[in-house]
C-alpha cells in the first residue's frame, strides 16, 4: 500500500512538472507575441504622419523599455524619431511639414534609456544634423549616460556643436550639458585626449558664458589633470 502511494505521488509530480513546463511555455509564446505586436504599433506610429500620432509612439516606446523591450524595432522606431525633419523630411508645396524637436529631444532621451552602440550613433547622427538648442542638450545628456568615446569621436562631435553655436549665438545651457558630458566621458574612458575637445573646454571658461559657465569649466579643466 505505501509503495502504491509512492508510485501515485511521483505520477502526480511529474504531471505538475508538465503542467507547469507547458504553462511557462505558454507564457513565452504570449510574451513574445505581445512584443511582436507592440513592436508593429509602434513601428506603424512613429512612421505616420502628425505630431501628436509620433508623440503617442513614444508613449507606446517610453512603456516598452520600462518592461525591457529594447530590441532593434524599437531602437529603429527612436532612429526614425530623432530624425524626424532632418534626414526623414516630409514636404507640401516645398515646405517641410514635419520638422517637430519636442519629438526629437523626447527620443534622444529614450536613445539614453536603450544605451546601447547602435543608439550612441543615432545620436552622433542627431547632433552633425541638429540645429535646436532643446534636442541637442537632450542628445548630449544621453550620450554622456551612454558613455561611448570610441577614438573619441563623442567628445569632439560635442565639442564640434558647441564651437557652431559660440561663433554666433552662445548658448549656456548647451555649454553647461557639453561639460558635464566631457566629465562624464573622462570618467569612463580614463580622460581626454582630443585637442578640440580641450580647447572648447578653454573657451567656455574664458568665452561669452554666464559666470557659473564659466566656473564650471575651469574646475573642469583642473580636474582632467589627474588623467594620464
Amino acid at each position: 500500500m505505501k509503495a502504491l502511494k509512492r508510485v501515485v505521488t511521483v505520477v502526480v509530480v511529474g504531471l505538475l512538472g508538465v503542467s507547469l513546463a507547458a504553462a511557462q511555455e505558454m507564457s513565452v509564446e504570449e510574451s513574445y507575441l505581445q512584443e511582436s505586436v507592440e513592436n508593429a504599433i509602434i513601428r506603424e506610429q512613429s512612421h505616420a504622419v502628425g505630431r501628436d500620432t509620433k508623440l503617442v509612439a513614444l508613449e507606446y516606446i517610453n512603456q516598452a523599455i520600462g518592461h525591457g523591450n529594447t530590441g532593434d524595432d524599437v531602437r529603429n522606431a527612436l532612429e526614425y524619431l530623432a530624425l524626424e525633419g532632418l534626414t526623414n523630411q516630409t514636404r507640401e508645396n516645398g515646405r517641410l511639414i514635419n520638422n517637430f524637436p519636442d519629438v526629437r529631444a523626447r527620443a534622444a532621451i529614450y536613445l539614453g534609456e536603450i544605451a546601447t552602440p547602435e543608439a550612441n550613433k543615432t545620436l552622433l547622427k542627431v547632433m552633425l544634423a541638429e540645429a535646436e538648442p532643446m534636442v541637442l542638450t537632450e542628445a548630449i545628456k544621453s550620450l554622456a549616460k551612454i558613455g561611448i568615446n570610441d577614438n573619441e569621436e563623442t567628445a569632439s562631435t560635442i565639442a564640434w556643436v558647441i564651437k557652431r553655436f559660440d561663433v554666433l549665438n552662445p548658448d549656456n545651457l548647451l555649454a553647461l550639458s557639453a561639460l558635464e558630458a566631457f566629465e562624464a566621458l573622462a570618467k569612463k574612458n580614463g580622460g581626454l585626449k582630443d585637442p578640440n575637445t580641450l580647447r572648447t573646454i578653454i573657451l567656455i571658461s574664458t568665452g561669452r558664458y554666464i559666470k557659473p559657465v564659466q566656473d564650471r569649466a575651469a574646475q573642469l579643466i583642473f580636474d582632467l589633470r589627474q588623467y594620464k
